[in-house]
C-alpha cells in the first residue's frame, strides 16, 4: 500500500466516520494486523473508543477480525482493507446505477445499505417504504410488498448479496457484529468466509411483512430512543432474524465494465455496433465468470434472436456489423468458430487493455499537447524506437522531438533501453530505444489519481470549514421555513425569515454551491479512471 492510498482512505474516514475511526483505520492500514491492547496503545485513544471505532468498521466490512498469529490462546487479530475503504469514493455511482436500474426504491435501498454496512430484509423494506411514503402527497403510501419485490430484484441479478457467516468454534454464525458486543468477543479461532462461498448467498427468504410506509413527524423524532428500547423489549419477528444484506460491489463493478466498453464501441463506430456488444454481454452475463478474459461463445443465430425488437435490422447487415467489430482494431469482439453462422466473444481483458490505452494516451495529450501524444502512440504501437525513427515516423523537427521525448522520460511516461553492441557498453557502440511499458504506467497514473482525489477532498473540506458558520444559518433558515410551511404561515412571515439572509450572503452561499458541485464532479470523473485502470491492472495479474 501507497502514502497516496493511506492518505486517501484516512481523509474518506474522516468524512463519513470522523476523526477517532480515521486515527484507528489509518494506524491500522500502516501496521498491518494488530490485536486490540496494541491499538489502544500506539494510538493513545481509550479502549472503549478503539472497540467502537472497531465495531464501525467491521460494520462496513472495512476491517477483518481473524485468530492470533501466534496460535490458541493468543488474542484476536484486526485487519483494515483499503480496497474496501477506497470503495466510499463510488457510492454516489452505486446509488446512481441502482436508481436508472431500479428506479427510486433501487436507489434508497442501495443508499440505506451503503449508510448502514449491512441490514436485514425486513428493516431495510419497512425504512425505504417510510422514506417513500414521506415524499409522497397526503393519503398515499408506499406498499412494502412492493419494496420487497425491488429487494428481490437486486438479489436476483446479483447486486445484493448475504453477508458470509463466520465460523466460530466450528459453528456458523452471522458475520454482522452484535451491537451490544464489542469486537473483542470473537473466539480465537474465528474464520472469515466469502460470500460466494456461502450456498445461500442469493437465496432470499420469505418474509412476513405486511403493511405500508408511515409518515414520522418531526414531534416524533425525540422518541426513536423510547421505541428502539421497547422494540428491543417485546421484539417483531418477520422471519429473517440473523440474515443480514449487503451491497455486492463486485457486480457494480462488472456493470460499469460492461457499460465502458459499450459507450466505447458506440464512440469508435456506431450506436448500432453498441447495441450488438450490449446483447452480448447481456446473453453471457449469467454464464461467463468474473475473472474470464472473455465471454462465452455466442452464435450469431442466437445474437440475432436476441436483439432488441426496435432494432429492426436483417440477419446479413448483422453478419456484416459483426465481421466490422472483429476486423476492427480495437479487437472489442473476437471470432471463435464457424457454427451456428459463426461464433462470437466479447474480448474482455483487451477491451480493458485499450481503454487504458486510451486513458493513457487522452492524459499525455491534455498534460503535453498533441504532438507529444502523437509520439507516446508512435511508440506504443511499435513498441521500440530510436531517436531518428521517432522523428521520422512522427513527422516532427528533431528539435522539437527531442525535447518532448526526454520530458515524457522525466515523467517516466516513456522508459529508455540500452542495447549495447560490444560488452564494454560504450556510447558510441550501443542501441538506445525508447518504449512504452503500458501496465507500469498505468500504476503510476493511479497514484496519481489517488494523489487527486485527495487533494480535491481537502480543498472541499476546506471551502467547506472556511464558510462553516454561513453554511449553519442557512441550514437553521431552511429548517425554520420547512416547519411555518408545514404548519401553513402566511407568505409575509415566509418572506421575512428568508430576508434574514441578506443578498452578500446569498451571493457567498451560491458561489460556494458552485465551487462545491465542481470538486464533486470533479471527485466522480477521476474516480471513473481509477475503476479503468483498477480494472486493467487486476485483469493483467490473472494472465
Amino acid at each position: 500500500m501507497t502514502a497516496q492510498e493511506v492518505r486517501l482512505c484516512g481523509l474518506l474516514l474522516q468524512e463519513h466516520f470522523g476523526d477517532v475511526v480515521e486515527k484507528v483505520g489509518t494506524h491500522l492500514l500502516r501496521n498491518g494486523a494488530q490485536h486490540l491492547r496494541a491499538i489502544v496503545q500506539e494510538t493513545g485513544t481509550p479502549m472503549d473508543l478503539v472497540k467502537k471505532s472497531l465495531c464501525v468498521l467491521i460494520q462496513h466490512g472495512a476491517c477483518a477480525f481473524s485468530s492470533g498469529r501466534k496460535g490458541p490462546g493468543s488474542p484476536v487479530e484486526y485487519q483494515a482493507s483499503f480496497e474496501r475503504i477506497l470503495r466510499i469514493l463510488r457510492y454516489p455511482r452505486y446509488i446512481y446505477t441502482a436508481k436508472t436500474l431500479y428506479g427510486d426504491t433501487g436507489e434508497l435501498i442501495i443508499e440505506e445499505l451503503l449508510q448502514r454496512g449491512h441490514m436485514t430484509m425486513s428493516s431495510t423494506v419497512k425504512t425505504v417504504a417510510d422514506r417513500l411514503t414521506l415524499n409522497m402527497e397526503e393519503g398515499h403510501s408506499m406498499e412494502y410488498s412492493e419494496v420487497s419485490n425491488t429487494f428481490s430484484k437486486l438479489v436476483e441479478t446479483h447486486f445484493l448479496q448475504r453477508c458470509p457467516p463466520v465460523e466460530v468454534a466450528g459453528k456458523a454464525v452471522s458475520a454482522t457484529p452484535d451491537p451490544a458486543t464489542t469486537p473483542g468477543a470473537p473466539a480465537n479461532n474465528t474464520t472469515p468466509s466469502t460470500p460466494e462461498s456461502f450456498a445461500d448467498c442469493y437465496k432470499v427468504p420469505h418474509v412476513t411483512l405486511i403493511g405500508r410506509g408511515k409518515r414520522r413527524n418531526s414531534s416524533e423524532d425525540g422518541e426513536d430512543q423510547r421505541n428502539a428500547k421497547r422494540a428491543k423489549e417485546d421484539p417483531e419477528t418477520h422471519g429473517d432474524e440473523g440474515i443480514y444484506w449487503q451491497v455486492n460491489f463486485e457486480r457494480f463493478h462488472l456493470h460499469f465494465r460492461d457499460q465502458a466498453i459499450i459507450s466505447a464501441v458506440a464512440n469508435k463506430l456506431d450506436q448500432t455496433s453498441s447495441e450488438i456488444v450490449r446483447t452480448m454481454l447481456r446473453m453471457s452475463e449469467v454464464t461467463t465468470p468474473p475473472i474470464a478474459t472473455c465471454t462465452q461463445a455466442l452464435s450469431a443465430n442466437e445474437i440475432f434472436r436476441s436483439l432488441p425488437p426496435n432494432y429492426n435490422i436483417s440477419r446479413p447487415i448483422l453478419d456484416q456489423y459483426l465481421t466490422l467489430l472483429v476486423d476492427d482494431p480495437m479487437e472489442f469482439v473476437g471470432k471463435s468458430g464457424d457454427s451456428g453462422g459463426g461464433m462470437y466473444v466479447v474480448n474482455l481483458h483487451r477491451a480493458l487493455a485499450n481503454l487504458a490505452r486510451a486513458t493513457l494516451e487522452s492524459v499525455v495529450q491534455e498534460r503535453f499537447g498533441s504532438r507529444s501524444a502523437r509520439i507516446f502512440r508512435l511508440l506504443l504501437r511499435k513498441r521500440h524506437l530510436e531517436q531518428k525513427q521517432v522523428e521520422d515516423f512522427a513527422m516532427i523537427p528533431a528539435k522539437e522531438a527531442k525535447d518532448m521525448l526526454y520530458t515524457l522520460l522525466s515523467e517516466n511516461l516513456v522508459q529508455l533501453q540500452e542495447i549495447p553492441k560490444t560488452p564494454d557498453h560504450a556510447p558510441s557502440r550501443t542501441f538506445y530505444l525508447y518504449t512504452v511499458n503500458q501496465l507500469p504506467t498505468a500504476r503510476m497514473l493511479l497514484q496519481n489519481c489517488f494523489k487527486t482525489v485527495a487533494n480535491l477532498i481537502e480543498r472541499r473540506l476546506f471551502e467547506t470549514k472556511e464558510s462553516k458558520r454561513l453554511l449553519e444559518k442557512s441550514q437553521r433558515i431552511e429548517a425554520i421555513l420547512a416547519s411555518l410551511q408545514a404548519s401553513g404561515a402566511e407568505p409575509e412571515q415566509l418572506t421575512e425569515v428568508e430576508e434574514m439572509i441578506t443578498p452578500p450572503e446569498k451571493q457567498q452561499l451560491e458561489s460556494l454551491r458552485h465551487h462545491i458541485n465542481k470538486l464533486d464532479s470533479a471527485e466522480n470523473q477521476v474516480d471513473e479512471t481509477i475503476f479503468l485502470l483498477e480494472s486493467y491492472i487486476k485483469a493483467m495479474k490473472r494472465l
